[in-house]
């Protein structure tokens, strides 16, 4: 019974180990970090609108070459341009985006999606921001004695 219990105990102690050493390993492979997580544009105005071009920057923090496969805008975003070559671990490369808004008041929020041999799948780059028409200005001298107290005659 000894040999029986102490086979048991040393199986058991073998599989924790190869357990704990599997769940201790770091994942390898590619890793696409964005420099920022997304893209806030704040309030633009609808007689101030130009297209608006984006470069986003992302470094690969894996220990093997992140190659991006492909690269999607939504809702009429324009991929420029983006890095094609294998972007070695440490280095940084960008996507080159452009859109333009409707000139009239809306929220934005726009996506870009980038598959790439990050084991994590899909990355999202998210912008949003709002479109506004800006208050009509009073004519000059439309203000004069706005909240004074009535003339007295």
């Amino acid at each position: 019974m000894n040999s029986l219990h102490f086979k048991g105990i040393f199986a058991l102690v073998i599989c924790v180990l190869m357990g704990t050493s599997l769940f201790s390993q770091e994942k390898k492979g590619a890793k696409l970090k964005f420099e920022k997580e997304s893209e806030t544009l704040g309030t633009l105005y609808t007689h101030e609108l130009e297209p608006i071009k984006l470069e986003i920057e992302f470094e690969n923090q894996g220990d093997e070459p992140l190659v991006l496969s492909y690269v999607r805008g939504c809702c009429g975003t324009r991929i420029k341009d983006w890095t094609k070559e294998p972007i070695l671990p440490g280095e940084k490369g960008t996507v080159e985006a452009e859109f333009r808004l409707a000139p009239r008041p809306h929220r934005i929020s726009r996506t870009i999606s980038i598959m790439s041999n990050d084991p994590e799948g899909m990355k999202v780059y998210r912008i949003s921001g709002e479109v506004a028409e800006q208050a009509a200005e009073e004519p000059f001298g439309s203000n004069i004695n706005k909240g004074a107290a009535p003339r007295v005659r």
